[in-house]
């Protein structure tokens, strides 16, 4: 039960997080806002979608170390 509420209130603020950074990366497409966009989903669970936009992101920022070194760290 403990862990339920504590789990609760880190889903929240990840779920906003999610929705402020997809809405960054539609206004203004950025290697870095993409790279704190796939770790919130990694976080969350959602490895496909952030596997997926990790992908699109180093086909097109190859060289972005902050993109980099996130996929590093959690996709290696």
């Amino acid at each position: 039960v403990q862990s339920i509420r504590q789990a609760g209130p880190r889903a929240l603020r990840l779920d906003e997080a999610e929705r402020y950074l997809k809405l960054a990366l539609e206004s203004r497409p950025d290697a870095e806002i993409a790279a704190h966009l796939g770790e919130v989903l990694w976080r969350k669970g959602d490895r496909d979608q952030a596997r997926a936009l990790f992908k699109a992101q180093l086909d097109s920022n190859p060289e972005n170390q902050v993109l980099k070194e996130t996929v590093k760290r959690l996709a290696p």
